[in-house]
């Protein structure tokens, strides 16, 4: 019952921004960590930034200080600003949640589409 769908992908110069954001749709009790994870071609998924329900967060070495994680748990949403791009940067990113939703409160960790970011000029 519960879906998460990113947005804001795109092509961006090096040195430039971009912020991908993803919300969660059905009947969600409540939301845990949310993490947003990548993967480049010929690459393993790994997890670029984490955000707790209190707002605890957590960043990839290579992220720090240019990445910024955030939620907005009114919109059950996700994001996640990205600023000094360079082309290291490009993959698919894909959010991730922990989530207790419908009536039997089940907890499930879900996993968005993707959207591509690619960082070229």
């Amino acid at each position: 019952q519960v879906q998460l769908v990113e947005s804001g992908g795109g092509l961006v110069q090096p040195g430039g921004s971009l912020r991908l954001s993803c919300g969660a749709s059905g009947t969600i009790f409540s939301i845990n960590v949310m993490a947003w994870h990548r993967q480049a071609p010929g690459k393993q998924r790994e997890v670029v930034a984490t955000i707790t329900s209190g707002g605890s967060t957590n960043y990839a070495d290579s992220v720090k200080g240019r990445f910024t994680i955030s939620r907005d748990n009114a919109k059950n949403t996700v994001y996640l600003q990205m600023n000094s791009l360079k082309p290291e940067d490009t993959a698919v990113y894909y959010c991730n949640a922990d989530i207790i939703s419908g009536v039997d409160l089940s907890r499930t960790y879900y996993w968005g589409q993707g959207t591509q970011v690619t960082v070229s000029s």
